[in-house]
């Protein structure tokens, strides 16, 4: 029973090493969505983003493609974070569950 205690614990303290590091990265990349507006017939970018409850829009200007390129990217990124960091909480509580001895619903 100390071997299975043993691998558990060790498999909590990556699932906790990981799980900063996704936070770190999410921290990393840039909040919200690119939104492209059409004024007058000339295209300007917008950083879409909620601060404090609310939804702003932050002026980007015209940016080259690379650029716009750069931000979808972030955006597939984060959503990827989002989606393995909400796995890797599951697997902490699950483990921790465990190792306290109540049994995995």
């Amino acid at each position: 029973m100390k071997v299975i205690k043993s691998v558990l614990k060790e498999e909590l303290a990556n699932s906790l090493a990981m799980k900063a590091d996704y936070e770190h990265q999410l921290a990393n990349l840039p909040k919200g969505s690119l939104v492209k507006k059409k004024i007058k017939g000339h295209e300007y970018y917008y950083l879409q983003a909620r601060e404090k409850g609310k939804v702003r829009f932050i002026y980007k200007g015209k940016l080259s493609e690379k650029e716009v390129k750069e931000y979808e990217q972030a955006r597939e990124y984060r959503a990827k974070y989002r989606k393995l960091l909400s796995e890797v909480k599951k697997q902490i509580k699950f483990l921790k569950g465990t190792l306290r001895g109540k049994e995995p619903v």
